[in-house]
């Protein structure tokens, strides 16, 4: 267990693609080298910025989500993540008040850090400009009341002479401190795929950069005033975490997907899983050869079109996977895991591969978001995780559209700033077997898994 007092600090940015990831990884990297044992976590529901998180770090990276969540849920996860750590590294998602809708505190890095109380440090980029930076500094200080934006880093400088010119302009018409610049790396790239970055999973990742980029921080970052601007964090909750029945859960074993095609899967939901008393089993549908003898399994999501051939060429494994469901065996999946459990999947290549043929349905990858973003959805009838009329919230993106004559079993909306911006139908159950592009965070509510563990308990 750490002592003393627990700090934290947000970095957020001015917008989407200023570079929030990298700066977050290298001072991951930098905080181990100097004996630090940061915890790290994301805003919002990305999976991919976690994986690097926690390949840097050496610990594994949260979500925190307060639109998937009530505060007080949000606020015993955290609490719970820094039990065994002194500091917090939380990184922010799209600009400082982007979030749902035109409320700043809706989903946002902002709404975070009121949540959690803990300072901002804003990262703004210094390209191409001077003076006006300190215009830009002020409008984000002065935007919305409860935000304590404790100290910037500027990204993008390239000079000596060019950070010395911007602090002397913050520093005349601002009252935040300047904690340092990030220069410009143009050989430290991270890859991308669809919406962000490709998840850090598989084989280990090359520390060799991420080390080089701790040591410029070293020297163009003031880490040690950057930690002061961390208050220790005051009335941590000592909430009781929502969990599901361990009368139900205990002893039960649960088929987990885990390898390159499906990794994506919020480590609280692990977390809760096993804590009420459930086995994890990981599997791999690209590698091995059969489900594990399990009474439950989860297909998370990932990227199936991508290893397609591979799953495809496993016949032995997606023949065990239709068994499996066939036999009544409660099976959960989620996007890529609907795409699996489909007759057949055509990749971006608008090549056909065979899946497992649970369910009745064609998976196509186009070439643009078919649907991105929070949404609600409203069981039509009973599944495997709602009862009928039960509302769940979640998260699609995806480039894919499944087609199916199976009738959906959820209603979907998007709501934004209170008025519902778009509806669809969505999610299939068959048998025991329930599949939808949401992602779902099962603290929001237990009982969705007590409903799963009552229909695996009823096959013993």
């Amino acid at each position: 267990m750490a002592t003393g007092a627990k700090q934290a600090f947000i970095l957020a940015g001015t917008s989407s693609g200023c570079g929030k990831t990298t700066l977050t990884l290298g001072l991951l990297a930098l905080l181990r080298q100097q004996g630090f044992a940061p915890q790290p976590f994301k805003v919002g529901p990305d999976y991919l910025d976690t994986t690097w998180h926690s390949a840097i770090a050496g610990r594994k990276s949260r979500n925190l989500d307060n639109w998937m969540l009530p505060d007080n849920t949000v606020r015993a996860l955290f609490s719970r993540a820094m039990e065994t750590t002194s500091l917090g590294v939380i990184e922010g998602v799209m600009g400082l008040f982007d979030g749902l809708g035109l409320d700043p505190f809706c989903a946002s890095t902002a709404g975070m850090a009121r949540l959690l109380g803990v300072p901002v440090i804003l990262l703004m980029d210094g390209k191409g400009v001077s003076t006006s930076l300190a215009a830009t500094l002020n409008g984000f200080c002065d935007f919305a009341p409860g935000v304590n934006i404790a100290g910037v880093i500027i990204n993008r400088v390239n000079t000596d002479n060019h950070f010395r010119q911007l602090c002397a302009a913050l520093g005349r018409y601002c009252r935040v401190p300047v904690l340092g610049y990030v220069p410009e790396l143009p050989e430290l790239h991270l890859p991308s795929r669809h919406l962000g970055l490709v998840g850090a999973t598989g084989k280990a990742i090359n520390q060799a950069p991420w080390q080089q980029l701790a040591a410029v921080l070293e020297k163009t970052v003031n880490l040690p005033a950057l930690l002061n601007c961390c208050q220790p964090l005051r009335n941590l909750s000592v909430a009781t975490l929502p969990l599901p029945n361990p009368a139900l859960a205990g002893g039960l074993s649960m088929a987990i997907a885990q390898d390159d095609a499906f990794h994506f899967y919020y480590q609280d939901n692990l977390d809760m899983l096993e804590q009420a008393g459930v086995r994890l089993v990981p599997f791999s549908p690209l590698a091995d050869t059969q489900v594990p003898a399990c009474d439950m399994l989860w297909l998370g999501g990932g990227y199936p079109e991508m290893f397609a051939s591979q799953l495809a060429a496993n016949g032995a494994m997606r023949a065990s996977v239709k068994q499996f469901a066939a036999r009544g065996v409660p099976v959960y999946a989620e996007c890529g895991g609907l795409m699996y459990l489909g007759d057949s999947l055509a990749d971006a290549e608008g090549q056909t591969h065979p899946m497992c043929g649970v369910l009745a349905g064609h998976s196509t990858m186009g070439n643009q978001l078919k649907r991105f973003g929070y949404c609600e959805a409203t069981a039509s009838h009973d599944t495997l995780l709602a009862a009928a009329g039960e509302t769940l919230r979640g998260h699609e993106f995806h480039y894919s559209e499944f087609t199916t004559s199976l009738p959906a079993s959820q209603q979907c909306r998007k709501v934004r700033d209170g008025q519902v911006v778009r509806q669809w139908e969505g999610g299939w159950q068959q048998g025991n077997t329930f599949a939808s592009y949401l992602h779902l965070h099962f603290a929001q509510s237990p009982a969705m898994l007590n409903r799963w563990f009552t229909t695996a308990r009823s096959l013993q």
